[in-house]
Parts: C-alpha cells; structure tokens; sequence
C-alpha cells in the first residue's frame, strides 16, 4: 500500500485535493490538509461528538472515519453552515439563548442538530433531547442548547423547503 493517497474531498461546496497517509481520520485532514479547524477533537474515540460533520447530509464522527473514505461524498463542517455573513439559524439561536459556553463542544452540536432537523424538522422536544444526548458538553449547558435546537427548529420549519 503506498504511503500516501492523493485523492479530492468536497468540502462546503470546495474540491480539496489532499495527499495523505490512508491512515489519517477524516478530522485530521480538515483540520491539517484542508485547513478547517473549526470541526474539534475531544476524545478521538467517538465518545464526545465535538468532531461531527456531515457526511452526505449525515451526522458522522469524523475522528472514527478515515479521510479516504469520505471521496467521492459531500462534506459540510461548521465552516460552511453560515450563508457568508449570515448565520444559519442554529448558529444564530445558540448565540441568542446562551448555547455556546465554553465553545470546544459546539461545532459538533451544531453539526449533529443541522443533520437531525434536515431529517426530521418537525422533531419534538424528546427527540431533540435524544439526538443531543449522544454529544458530550463539558460545561454542562444542555439546558441551553436544547433551548437553541428547539428555536431554530421552529424557524427552520417556518421556512419554505428547497
């Protein structure tokens, strides 16, 4: 097997070409190749969630999936929710209901809940509470966050589906 691969990842619309060993989490090659440092790494073990991205519209750990594998597939991260200057309704609702905290969490908080409500934007209350409880916040601001989903998820349903 060669030592690296050089193969394109699209990434918020973007083609990157990276040449990289097969090894390298996915979460690395945003993070060093692509130079998308906004997807985080908590525990690298897919515990914590801080690294999920979207992998062809789905929630993924990005620490527990190799970069190769991701070619060929569309990759969203937290760099590409905003629309230029405007934030995405998520972002917008976590910075209005005090869902950031400490901040290490919510790129992948964020990730997790734009993929869930792209499913099913008409989530109750319980199963937004369920989707959220498989990330890990280390200020323990859930309160908060589930607040912020629950509001963007109102907005997001309010508008027209394209």
């Amino acid at each position: 097997m060669p030592s690296k691969l050089n193969f394109n990842l699209t990434v918020n619309g973007q083609v990157h070409a990276v040449c990289v060993e097969p090894r390298r989490t996915l979460a690395d090659v945003l993070r060093d190749d692509c130079r998308l440092t906004g997807t985080h790494l908590g525990c690298e073990h897919g515990v914590c969630g801080a690294c999920t991205v979207l992998v062809d519209d789905k929630p993924v750990r990005s620490c527990l999936m190799f970069g190769v594998q991701a070619q060929g597939q569309a990759i969203r991260t937290v760099e590409g929710l905003a629309d230029g200057d405007t934030l995405h309704p998520l972002q917008r609702a976590f910075w209005e209901n005090h869902g950031l905290q400490c901040g290490f969490c919510t790129p992948g908080f964020l990730m997790l809940a734009a993929g869930a409500l792209q499913e099913d934007p008409e989530m109750s209350d319980d199963e937004i509470k369920e989707v959220l409880s498989s990330n890990l916040c280390r200020c323990t601001g859930y309160q908060n966050i589930v607040k912020a989903v629950r509001l963007a998820a109102r907005e997001l349903r309010m508008k027209p589906r394209g």
